[in-house]
Formats: C-alpha cells, sequence, structure tokens
C-alpha cells in the first residue's frame, strides 16, 4: 500500500507542478487548495500562497533552463501530499480523481509496419526510419 501511495503523490506533485505552467492554472490551483484545507493540513490561504510561492520559483526556473530547481518544486510538492496521504489514506480516491482528469491522455498510437525504398543512385548521407514521429509539448506549450 505504501508504494501506492508514494506513486499517486509522485503523479500528484508531477501533474501540480506542470499545471502550474498552464493557462488553467487559476482552476487547477483552486482544487488543490480545497484538497489539502478538507484535510486540515493547513489554511487555504497558506497553502494558496505556497502554491503562487512555487509558481514563480518555477517560471524562474523555466526561464534560466534550471531542470533541478523543478524537479525540486516537485520533490516539495511529493512530500506534501505523501504526508497528507499517509494521514488520511481516504484522501486517496480523490488525489487520483485529481490527477486522472488533468493528466492528458496520449493519443493513440498507429501501428504498422513502415517500408523504405531508395532508388537512383547511392545515398551518402544519414538514412531515418520511424514509425511514429510526433511534437514533445513542454509546460503546456504546443
Amino acid at each position: 500500500m505504501e508504494a501506492e501511495l508514494v506513486a499517486l503523490a509522485t503523479a500528484g506533485a508531477t501533474t501540480i507542478v506542470q499545471q502550474m505552467a498552464t493557462d488553467g492554472w487559476t482552476r487547477v490551483r483552486d482544487r488543490v487548495v480545497a484538497f489539502f484545507a478538507a484535510r486540515g493540513a493547513a489554511s487555504p490561504e497558506s497553502v494558496e500562497a505556497d502554491l503562487e510561492t512555487t509558481r514563480a520559483e518555477l517560471t524562474t526556473a523555466q526561464q534560466d533552463g534550471d531542470e533541478a530547481a523543478t524537479e525540486d518544486l516537485e520533490a516539495e510538492w511529493r512530500t506534501r501530499l505523501r504526508r497528507t496521504l499517509r494521514a488520511n489514506p481516504e484522501a486517496a480516491a480523490e488525489l487520483r480523481t485529481l490527477v486522472d482528469e488533468l493528466t492528458p491522455t496520449a493519443p493513440a498510437q498507429q501501428t504498422g509496419d513502415v517500408y523504405n525504398t531508395f532508388s537512383g543512385g547511392t545515398n551518402h548521407g544519414p538514412v531515418i526510419q520511424a514509425g511514429n514521429i510526433d511534437r514533445i509539448y513542454k509546460g503546456g506549450q504546443g
């Protein structure tokens, strides 16, 4: 059970920090504040202040390309979520629902064979063969 709670806290922290960089942050922030406040862990005002402080630090880290700082912010929220889940195991269902709602579903992967045919001479450059090539989205930007 402990491993499940740790995994859920990790997913929750990652999701919360990722959502800080999106246009929908205000709505997400309000839900996260309600999650913590409902468990009496802290006042809604202090949770909101902590989230906004984290968001400001995240913005600076992203501008500076500081991935370690982003990981540190996720670690702080992972610890906070893990403590909350240990004290209130029934909160796991609510956090799981929140994470599921905020995590974008991956598009279905196309499967099949890929064939390349070369003709008309000798190729002296690299050849790349791939089934799917797609964009990578970072911080809600596409």
